[in-house]
């Protein structure tokens, strides 16, 4: 080890070096869960809240979310506080986070799986009583374990799904969780808005397709696009295709569908927020989308999915969809599904369709 690595090591020893509070977990009365990253975190951090609450119904749930995935839980009952953290400055977050300091949690549950610095500082103006995480990559040569401010760390690794791997933090309440379902709950105004539209198209088979993905090269193209739609037409003519769409997409979608005049293809409505899309998937019979948070959205709902992702089987261990009924298609690239294969696409469709017009 290098000098300069070596004091990088010393120092977070000592910064994290903290003195053990005895504890007695019955008398537990709040919780913080640290979850300010993505959308489909989020999501597949959801049946901690539930699992929780259900054990321990007395305990008060708080969530540190961030600005893109605080929706995801704002309608779920088993979360009593919503606090907000920015991320990508201390002193930015340092309101919200001298806050929590005086809440006195009595636990934090902390999901990064390596030992992150900002996290660590967070953590330690918080405060908490007591920290759990999960089983941790080291840094600077110190191992995950060595780190005194946790008190306790899971033993499931990265060869489980990562749901698995954060639910696990519930063995430090000696929970054993009844369900590893997603929850996503949605309000009245949603749910109508959502079906109204989709009934509004008949009484076909609705699938909807997700074009976008987290960036250029996992999103599908229009010339993909339109390969998908025929390829499905041509095998079935029950079927109603939902491009789904946020505002800004909404004139490039219906220049898409004139263009070809798809008479079988419609537009979304405006998908505003996050439960917006999570709304209208929930109304859908099946949807075809990239490795993105639709995945995670359509699995809380069990919504049968056929998912592109790329060829990366590490990945998709971490984080494949979990409804009863999915097909993954891989493209060839580790980075980004710009070469997936329609052919393939078309033929894991066709074989859910024909299930869902068995069950019709």
């Amino acid at each position: 080890m290098n000098k300069n690595k070596k004091i990088k090591a010393f120092l977070l020893k000592a910064l994290t070096n903290k003195k053990k509070i005895t504890f007695d977990l019955k008398k537990s009365k709040k919780v913080l869960i640290l979850k300010y990253d993505r959308i489909g975190d989020m999501i597949v951090t959801t049946p901690i809240f539930r699992e929780l609450k259900q054990a321990y119904p007395n305990i008060s749930i708080s969530v540190l979310a961030s600005h893109a995935n605080k929706d995801v839980i704002k309608n779920n009952p088993y979360v009593d506080n919503i606090y907000k953290n920015y991320k990508n400055s201390i002193f930015t977050d340092l309101p919200t986070l001298l806050k929590l300091r005086k809440e006195n949690f009595d636990v934090c549950i902390e999901l990064e799986h390596s030992v992150i610095p900002h996290a660590i500082l967070r953590l330690k103006i918080i405060k908490p009583k007591k920290i759990i995480s999960i089983h941790k990559d080291g840094r600077y040569g110190v191992k995950g374990s060595e780190i005194e401010l946790y008190d306790f760390f899971t033993k499931k690794d990265k060869e489980n799904h990562f749901g698995k791997i954060w639910l696990d933090t519930l063995s430090f309440f000696q929970i054993n969780p009844s369900s590893t379902k997603y929850d996503f709950f949605l309000n009245k105004v949603e749910k109508d808005r959502a079906k109204k539209f989709v009934n509004s198209l008949g009484d076909k088979i609705k699938i909807g397709i997700n074009t976008q993905g987290s960036f250029p090269e996992k999103s599908i193209t229009d010339n993909y696009l339109r390969d998908i739609c025929l390829g499905l037409r041509s095998n079935y003519k029950n079927i109603q295709i939902i491009i789904l769409a946020t505002p800004d997409q909404i004139l490039n979608k219906k220049f898409f569908i004139s263009k070809f005049d798809f008479d079988f293809v419609e537009c979304s409505y405006p998908t505003f927020s996050i439960n917006d899309v999570a709304a209208l998937i929930q109304q859908l019979d099946f949807i075809i989308t990239p490795d993105t948070s639709i995945v995670h959205i359509a699995s809380s709902f069990d919504i049968p999915i056929v998912s592109i992702h790329e060829n990366n089987k590490d990945s998709y261990r971490l984080w494949s969809p979990t409804s009863t009924l999915n097909k993954t298609i891989f493209a060839k690239s580790s980075y980004g599904i710009s070469n997936f294969s329609v052919s393939d696409v078309i033929k894991s469709s066709s074989e859910i369709l024909k299930i869902i017009e068995l069950k019709q």
